[in-house]
């Protein structure tokens, strides 16, 4: 039985097996997804004869929204206590066909209890040794695969294979951002995971620097303005609420009090940058109204999505987003993830090339 094992928010299992669902059908791909209520995680069944491996291939992590990481299974049974690295290796000797990874990460749920965390790292560096020296894992540079072991519990162990340029930038999606005293909230961390995620590190000098210019929408207490302001871009914060004291004094931020969804700039800029909590579709049609009258050329923002329709909700707002800017011409490339510090809503990258 071929499975891929998905990571998400939990209370989000059903979106993340729906959405590879219907994107497995669209490769002409079928299988069917066992979700666990709370768990943040969810196994996809690959139904149709064909392997896991190209079905993840076929979709590639980059199209997945709701889904921050994933693993193809290769193995699912009882973790011992009395010899637990002789349990995996037992394991991978049962598939001698399948070549050596160049490491190995230990998964935990995220709301691990502490034990349970505390013994996946200091089991990590025998269970390592063991596999070196049983060649499971090779020293190689052109290496791209991963040994994943996840631990739902003591006593059961899920093995899996990925592989560097199909599978998340930080591991099961949760990047480790510190916030600093200085940032005036903590939706500061929206906006940089946002940038980690969707802009890849060696081009971050072409998206953020040179002294841009940017809009913030729904700007105070000012998070988002200040991640702006820490790359150098001069700032127009548009909100009728106060902003931050500190963030004022810098001289890079121009307060705007007026209503984030009405406001236009004179003159387009090079980034809007948006986190109001509002209907979705009010969001996307302004997004479009900006993108549609080139107004900026890229943009990360908010979705706010409905409790029960949110994949649903989802696919309606993309398709308005998109659907629109094609009839006028306007060419955008668009992408979106439910981040780790999202709640109910999902984070969008839009960058505009006409």
């Amino acid at each position: 039985m071929e499975r891929i094992l998905l990571f998400c928010r939990a209370g989000f299992e059903t979106e993340a097996g729906r959405e590879l669902t219907e994107l497995a059908a669209e490769h002409g791909r079928y299988g069917y997804f066992q979700p666990e209520a709370n768990a943040g995680q969810a196994m996809f069944v690959v139904a149709d004869g064909g392997d896991a491996r190209s079905l993840m291939q076929q979709v590639g992590m980059a199209s997945l929204v709701f889904t921050r990481d994933w693993f193809e299974v290769i193995d699912d049974r009882a973790l011992p206590a009395s010899d637990r690295v002789g349990a995996v290796l037992e394991a991978l000797r049962e598939q001698p066909d399948r070549p050596p990874s160049a490491r190995v990460e230990i998964r935990v749920p995220e709301d691990v209890e502490r034990d349970l965390g505390a013994f996946s790292r200091k089991w990590a560096s025998p269970l390592s040794r063991a596999l070196r020296e049983t060649g499971f894992l090779v020293d190689d540079e052109s290496n791209r695969r991963r040994l994943e072991i996840f631990l739902p519990s003591f006593d059961r162990m899920i093995l899996g294979i990925s592989h560097a340029d199909n599978r998340a930038v930080y591991l099961s999606g949760i990047p480790r951002l510190r916030l600093p005293a200085s940032a005036p909230s903590r939706s500061a961390l929206k906006l940089e995971e946002a940038w980690k995620v969707f802009i890849p590190q060696e081009q971050w000098l072409d998206y953020l620097g040179g002294g841009k210019k940017a809009v913030d929408l729904g700007a105070a207490p000012g998070g988002w303005t200040w991640q702006l302001v820490r790359q150098g871009m001069l700032v127009t914060a548009v909100d009728n609420g106060p902003l931050d004291e500190a963030l004022m004094a810098s001289g890079h931020v121009e307060h705007v009090r007026a209503d984030g969804y009405l406001w236009r700039p004179q003159r387009a800029v090079d980034w809007m940058v948006c986190d109001i909590v509002d209907k979705p579709r009010r969001t996307t049609e302004m997004v479009v109204d900006w993108f549609g009258n080139r107004l900026c050329k890229f943009s990360v923002f908010n979705l706010k999505l409905p409790m029960k329709k949110r994949y649903d909700e989802w696919l309606v707002c993309r398709e308005r987003l998109l659907g629109k800017l094609d009839a006028t011409g306007v060419d955008v490339r668009l992408k979106a993830r439910h981040l780790y510090h999202d709640r109910e809503e999902i984070t969008c990258f839009v960058e505009r090339f006409s």
